[in-house]
């Protein structure tokens, strides 16, 4: 398996803290949170590595360098214009060639085990694409998920509003006694997933969206897993998160 990290962002929402710095390169526990994202794939058996670098690219790259001192290979591709997460990816297509790969973004943090479990329920099916997923979160700040029996995703939406939450209640969706899947941001892919990054068009807030793609796999029936993340799971999005990882009672 090989792995692909999206790390071109600047972070704004992180204020100064990343005027020389990319959002990934900001230490946690004395390490860059991407790092621990690399060590922690290292660590369940993946050594092949694309970072898509964008904003103060030569922080990462000159850290990591070829990825050698860390036990591991590391390529880097450049997202010159910052147009969303949905043809990010596609920087890394020749990296990929025809195998499956991780993509995760360069600011979520998990337990090494996460990444084994991906793997695991990845060979359990002939799936196109695996999403993770955690029960945890304020589903307005991100993608609200839906599975069928075999916890294989049926539907998704977006960022949903009061009165898009409010219609999935009505039809059965979204069920008070049920938990509210929020999209962790870390997935498995085939390489077909090009094939509808490539036709996307941006969204209402201008860019483009990997949801989108996913949705568009689901519209012609490609399968995909879902896999709850057991345990820790941190998305680095502001600083109040970056303070209290940096507190040692968390």
């Amino acid at each position: 398996m090989k792995a692909v990290i999206l790390a071109a962002g600047k972070g704004t929402r992180m204020g100064g803290l990343t005027d020389e710095v990319p959002k990934p390169m900001l230490p946690v526990e004395g390490r860059p949170i991407l790092e621990h994202i690399v060590t922690g794939l290292r660590e369940a058996g993946v050594i092949e590595f694309c970072v898509i670098t964008g904003w103060k690219a030569e922080v990462i790259e000159s850290h990591f360098g070829d990825g050698a001192e860390f036990g591991v290979s590391i390529s880097y591709a450049r997202q010159t214009v910052q147009d969303g997460t949905g043809k990010a990816p596609e920087l890394a297509r020749d990296f990929v060639g025809d195998d499956a790969f991780l993509l995760t973004y360069g600011d979520i943090l998990v337990k090494p085990e996460t990444y084994q479990k991906m793997l695991e329920r990845w060979g359990k099916g002939e799936f196109s694409g695996l999403v993770t997923v955690t029960g945890s979160e304020d589903v307005t700040k991100g993608g609200l998920f839906f599975f069928d029996e075999a916890f294989c995703l049926n539907h998704l939406v977006e960022k949903p509003s009061e009165a898009q939450l409010d219609e999935l209640r009505s039809e059965n969706f979204l069920k008070d006694s049920e938990t509210a899947w929020y999209n962790a941001g870390i997935y498995i892919f085939r390489p077909m997933l090009f094939q509808h990054t490539a036709r996307l068009e941006k969204s209402p807030r201008g860019e483009y969206e990997l949801t989108d793609a996913l949705t568009a796999m689901l519209t012609v029936g490609e399968p995909i897993a879902g896999l709850e993340i057991a345990g820790r799971w941190v998305d680095v999005r502001d600083p109040e998160v970056l303070r209290a990882l940096q507190d040692p009672a968390e």
